[in-house]
């Protein structure tokens, strides 16, 4: 098992900044990808970003250029820092991580996830 616990949402005006964190902890075996997904009111959950433990990054074409993603595997931490947001950014981002090795490999693991709310 994989416990995810985020923080760091927020309000934040349009054009500001927040950064969001993930702390995992439990059975933590690579390879691995971890990741932020997001659901805003009435949408389908959708990839923002996600990383794997070797570093490798894929970003949503909306949030490219303007959110980043990054790790620290000695910590167990994912962190997304979002910058120059939008209203549309508004949404409940959540945490994810996935097995991709061994017996497990595509097992995934959520996050409760926070509130990201821009305002225009």
């Amino acid at each position: 098992q994989v416990q995810l616990v985020e923080s760091g949402g927020g309000l934040v005006q349009a054009g500001g900044s927040l950064l969001v964190s993930c702390a995992a902890s439990g059975s933590i075996f690579s390879p691995n990808v971890m990741g932020w997904y997001r659901q805003a009111a009435g949408k389908q959950r959708e990839l923002v970003a996600r990383i794997t433990n070797g570093g490798t990054t894929t970003y949503a074409d909306s949030v490219r250029g303007r959110f980043t993603i990054s790790r620290d595997n000695a910590k167990n931490m994912v962190y997304l820092q979002m910058n120059s947001l939008k209203p549309e950014d508004t949404a409940v981002y959540l945490c994810n991580f996935r097995r991709a090795g061994g017996t497990w490999a595509g097992t995934e693991y959520w996050g409760k996830g926070t509130l990201v709310t821009v305002s225009s």
